[in-house]
């Protein structure tokens, strides 16, 4: 990120981007901002410490490496969780199928520059962003990008795992609302303040993509743009099915920070499955990742289950619009970055 741009984002007293208090109740409160109250752990603190944090992400970087050097899932497996560890493991593992002396073409990643943005919550488990810059783009001008990585710590004894990444344009990094003390505010599940709640976006986006309603994302390649491309493909002899599911359970609960502008920057998980019908006499392409990762024999079906992560710019709601309501021109959800991965197969 430019100079000028990281001096915007961090004009705040006091602020470090990037003790637990004992009650006397035990409380367990479990929700999709993934706020977990244990052993009476009641008072609101920062998610980390700016030294743990840069350490989270200098183990988890040093991690990754040595896993995608040796295509080696168990290298890194302690530091991935979510659905970034479900990408990260099964590509991993397909790519050690076919490469079992490992990747000869690795380029070790470099995650500097890094900024740390930590909300201030009550429990378990905790968790912060890194806004980084990575050595896979090209710095400087449009192709320049930021890596922004999700960190969560599901107990005191638990290692700082990685659950989420967004890659974006420098420009497209949000001003978060910070406190006094430079603290982010996380954005609750059922947060009606929003266009769309954090906690029904999964379900609105796979909605979405399978019958167009609820209409409450821009127009991009990752909503109209794939449902056109999904109705306009095409293959002599193929048929096409897609279901789309939501993804909110444990692990892959949604997480977002609330931005200056009264909106909220929130990461949140899909799953997706595409199913390939050969007429007969034909049969499904096989590539060498499909094939690592299958299970059953593929004779005329072919079905790849993928999981998605999104992250979202989610705009203040429209006065007198609901959650799931189309708020009107400007009240949109904007998809800002998918990453998407293979994880499954199965062939019939």
């Amino acid at each position: 990120m430019q100079k000028a741009q990281k001096q915007r984002m961090t004009r705040h007293p006091g602020l470090g981007r990037l003790t637990a208090g004992l009650a006397t109740a035990t409380v367990l409160c479990v929700t999709a901002t993934g706020c977990v109250t244990v052993h009476g752990e009641l008072e609101v603190l920062p998610g980390a410490k700016k030294s743990e944090a840069a350490q989270a992400l200098e183990d988890f970087t040093d991690a990754y490496n040595a896993a995608d050097k040796a295509f080696d899932p168990a290298l890194d497996a302690d530091r991935v969780t979510g659905s970034l560890g479900a990408i990260n493991q099964a590509g991993l593992k397909a790519r050690r199928t076919y490469n079992p002396e490992g990747n000869k073409a690795h380029k070790p990643l470099v995650l500097d520059d890094a900024t740390y943005v930590i909300p201030k919550k009550a429990g378990w488990p905790r968790w912060f962003l890194a806004d980084t810059d990575s050595n896979r783009d090209r710095d400087g001008g449009k192709l320049d990008t930021r890596w922004l990585v999700v960190f969560v710590r599901t107990g005191p004894d638990a290692p700082w795992k990685a659950a989420y990444l967004g890659v974006l344009p420098a420009s497209q990094v949000p001003e978060f609302a910070l406190d006094g003390d430079g603290l982010a505010t996380p954005v609750k599940p059922q947060d009606d303040e929003l266009a769309v709640a954090p906690a029904d976006l999964s379900a609105s986006y796979t909605g979405y993509l399978q019958n167009g309603s609820p209409d409450v994302f821009t127009p991009s390649t990752s909503t109209s743009g794939w449902r056109e491309t999904r109705r306009t493909t095409r293959r002599a002899g193929f048929s096409y099915q897609y279901i789309d599911q939501p993804l909110t359970d444990s692990t892959f609960a949604p997480l977002g920070l609330r931005t200056e502008d009264g909106g909220a920057l929130v990461f949140f998980n899909s799953k997706h499955f595409e199913r390939q019908v050969a007429a007969k006499g034909l049969r499904p392409e096989v590539n060498p990742d499909v094939k690592a990762l299958l299970t059953g024999e593929v004779n005329s079906t072919l079905t790849k289950e993928r999981v998605s992560s999104q992250l979202v710019h989610v705009p203040p709601r429209a006065a007198g619009a609901g959650s799931g309501a189309d708020t009107g021109a400007g009240g949109k959800v904007r998809m800002l970055n998918r990453l998407p991965g293979l994880i499954a197969a199965k062939g019939e």
